[in-house]
């Protein structure tokens, strides 16, 4: 076994990587970035090394400062992760070219199916089926037009060296093209350094299929058995499972096979992923599948092969990279059981999933039988805009493909977390919905029920506004009675007591909040219960007579109040409702709201600029695009009207809610 580690990665996968390598007796060795100095898995290895500022191409994408942090460590092997430098065959070389084992497959495997074009062409040599599709190296614009009108729409476009939705947009129409063209291409080169494309046919009622395979440096190359990442959104997969629902036998062995020679073929070694497209409009056929891409590295969802295998998949990969044999042959590997996995990100789902940033003021995960939580961030620490948003993967594993999403719908509803926006209440119902319970669903699942999965705008959540109140009353008492208790001892007198009596019956107090930035005009009105001696209950009205006990307060469970630094948020069935006092003088100039003021949706930079002062624009029309977390967000027009002002310039970082352009419209 090597004797140590690098891993040149961040977050979750840093975290999960230095567990295994601990428990091998394997030193381990972090790399980080300025913005991750007091991360997780910074404080979780054996020792660190700062490698630069917190942009990627700055960081985790320098390959000489990897190199050099390796050397100096004496680091035996790099373990590369997923994303960054995974899949960069210059990576590899720089790693034997230094006399490091690289935790991978041979460069050249990772050159032959780093670029998708190239590698379809191999896979289809070797009799794998693949999407009809532009797969040459003309890029000009023109050109792919021409070639997506002779496909016939809809079409994917696809960053030739991309993955995880990076560069890849669908396209319905010819009018569509060209936008869709140059954001895939800006988002490929920002990503992978590396802007060109391939235009496909977009297959009907997709199923995404992939076959995880494993070989060493023997010969012997086995698969895993397959995973559905069919739900997706922006072609980001949220849930994984294995096995695929509705998959025989016949077909597990077609695809297998199909995975292995697509291995075989480029001299493959170590973990990797061969995805495939199914078209599900007839259940899933062994003559419907096509091949897609094949990941030459460890993949996000690999825990649910893990849970139905009982194999430690990183395990594997450092014995692999010693040099061992694989410990097992095909005949010897049975699927037990069922496993799924949910992405919960850092992002808005009733904001169109708009990646979100903030401390996150509490994180806590529930410990049940069969539920495994891979992170990379605990309570207190700061979700940034340079990095992908995951906060952690929520795995569930049990008998039945029912019992394990059960597991895993309980195990997100029980789990907290509050600072950035989530979709964990999102995750959660997916896991309920009926139609994916049923095993109905394809890639286009999620897009087509946005409302039934509460991914649309929501009204204000009228019970947390009033807890959220009540809380607020509560903590200004117990900063009341600390004051009294300070100034000279606890209070001799009913005059200092902080419970809202008052001679003459109920008193009526108004009390403004800021709820998630709108201003509500709460009234509290305080009834003493039970005599001299007794209590006070509080009702809470606003928005329209509605009301709320404290009795209700008092029940409500504490765990859902989290305190911040400006009031507290509210969680309830994993929707969060910040509440805070009203400061009439706390007015924020910069991010003031107006009609015709065009904001940033959330921290992150501006990429590109299509207007200037002066110029007339129409309602809908595109001004600008904003990158975050390594994803695009296209700006728009709220109206007709003239650009009357600029405030930014392309390559500027934003905060979320930055005035970035102000029109003059009409009325």
């Amino acid at each position: 076994m090597l004797e140590s580690v690098l891993i040149a990665n961040r977050g979750e996968i840093a975290c999960r990587i230095i567990r295994t390598a601990k428990r091998l007796g394997m030193r381990t060795i972090a790399v980080h970035s300025e913005a991750d100095a007091g991360a997780l898995f910074v404080q979780m290895a054996d020792e660190a090394h700062l490698i630069g500022p917190a942009p990627a191409r700055e960081s985790y994408l320098r390959i000489d400062r990897i190199i050099e942090a390796a050397r100096r460590s004496g680091a035996a092997c790099i373990h590369p992760g997923y994303g960054f430098l995974s899949e960069r065959a210059e990576f590899a070389e720089a790693c034997a070219a230094a006399g490091i084992v690289f935790v991978g497959p041979p460069a050249s495997a990772i050159g032959a199916m780093g670029l998708k074009d190239a590698a379809k062409a191999l896979v289809q040599q070797a009799g794998v089926p693949v999407v009809p599709g532009y797969h040459g190296e003309r890029q000009d614009p023109d050109f792919l037009r021409q070639k997506a009108d002779e496909i016939g729409y809809p079409v994917l476009i696809k960053a030739v060296a991309g993955g995880g939705g990076k560069g890849m947009k669908r396209v319905e129409s010819a009018a569509e093209f060209g936008a869709a063209l140059e954001s895939a291409q800006r988002e490929a080169a920002g990503a992978f350094g590396d802007p060109r494309v391939l235009v496909e046919k977009y297959v009907l009622s997709p199923r995404h299929i992939e076959i995880q395979v494993f070989a060493d440096a023997h010969g012997n190359v086995v698969h895993l058995f397959e995973r559905d990442c069919s739900l997706q959104r922006r072609h980001q997969k949220v849930i994984e499972e294995a096995p695929a629902p509705g998959m025989t036998p016949e077909m597990r062995a077609v695809m297998g096979r199909a995975a292995v020679e697509a291995a075989r073929a480029v001299g493959y070694v170590g973990a990797g992923t061969v995805e495939f497209i199914a078209d599900g409009r007839e259940g899933l056929r062994p003559d419907r599948f096509y091949f897609m891409e094949m990941n030459t590295r460890l993949q996000v969802e690999h825990p649910v092969t893990e849970a139905i295998t009982g194999l430690d998949l990183v395990e594997l990969q450092f014995r692999v990279a010693s040099g061992e044999r694989l410990p097992f042959t095909q005949g010897d590997l049975a699927i037990r059981g069922h496993a799924v996995e949910a992405r919960l990100y850092a992002e808005d789902p009733e904001r169109e999933f708009l990646p979100s940033t903030g401390k996150l003021w509490t994180l806590a995960f529930p410990e049940s039988e069969g539920v495994r939580i891979d992170t990379g961030v605990e309570a207190g620490d700061e979700v940034t805009p340079f990095y992908d948003p995951m906060i952690a993967k929520v795995i569930a594993h049990g008998p039945t493909r029912e019992e394990a999403l059960e597991k895993l719908a309980q195990a997100l509803g029980e789990t907290l977390v509050a600072g950035p926006k989530t979709n964990v209440a999102f995750l959660k119902k997916l896991c309920e919905a009926p139609e994916f319970r049923a095993g109905r669903f394809d890639t286009g699942f999620i897009d087509r029920n946005l409302d039934a999965l509460g991914a649309v705008a929501q009204t204000i959540d009228a019970e947390a506004v009033r807890l959220g109140v009540l809380k607020l009353v509560d903590m200004e008492f117990d900063a009341q009675s600390y004051r009294a208790f300070a100034e000279g001892g606890a209070p001799s007198s009913p005059w200092d007591e902080c419970d809202g009596f008052q001679l003459g019956g109920a008193r009526r107090q108004n009390f403004p909040v800021d709820v998630d930035g709108e201003r509500i005009d709460a009234v509290l009105e305080w009834t003493r219960v039970g005599g001299a001696q007794g209590n006070s209950d509080v009702t809470v009205t606003w928005g329209g007579g509605t009301s709320s006990l404290l009795g209700d307060y008092m029940e409500a469970d504490m765990r859902r109040f989290v305190q911040t630094d400006q009031g507290v948020i509210v969680l309830s069935e994993g929707r969060q409702t910040r509440v805070s006092p009203y400061d009439p003088f706390d007015v924020d100039l910069e991010h003031l709201n107006g009609g015709n003021v065009v904001k940033a949706p959330m921290h992150g930079k501006l990429v590109a600029l299509f207007v200037k002062p002066g110029e007339r624009v129409e309602k809908g029309q595109r001004l600008a695009v904003v990158e975050a977390m390594k994803m695009e967000h296209a700006l728009v027009a709220p109206a007709d009207g003239e650009v009357e002002e600029i405030a930014a310039e392309p390559g500027a970082q934003v905060a979320e809610g930055a005035r970035l352009i102000v029109l003059r419209t009409e009325g």
